[in-house]
C-alpha cells in the first residue's frame, strides 16, 4: 500500500521545520535580551565585604559578610 497523502508543506515537512526554527530562535533572542538586562542592572551595584579579616577559606558564612555597596 502506497502512502499517497505526502505533502511537502505539511506540519511534518518544511512548515513544521520552519516553525520549530523560528520558535527556537525567538526563545534564544528573548533569553539573551533578559540576560543582558540582568547583567546591566547588576553591573551598577558592586559589593563589598563588611569584615574582610574574618573571611575563611571554603566557608558558607562568607556570604553573610558580603553586602551590596549601594544598600
Amino acid at each position: 500500500m502506497e502512502n499517497t497523502s505526502r505533502h511537502i508543506f505539511h506540519i511534518h515537512g518544511i512548515t513544521g521545520m520552519l516553525i520549530a526554527t523560528v520558535l527556537l530562535l525567538s526563545i534564544l533572542a528573548g533569553l539573551t535580551y533578559l540576560g543582558l538586562l540582568t547583567q546591566q542592572s547588576v553591573a551598577d551595584k558592586p559589593y563589598k565585604f563588611v569584615d574582610p579579616q574574618s573571611i575563611q577559606m571554603n566557608s558558607y558564612e562568607n556570604a553573610a559578610k558580603r553586602v551590596v555597596a549601594g544598600e
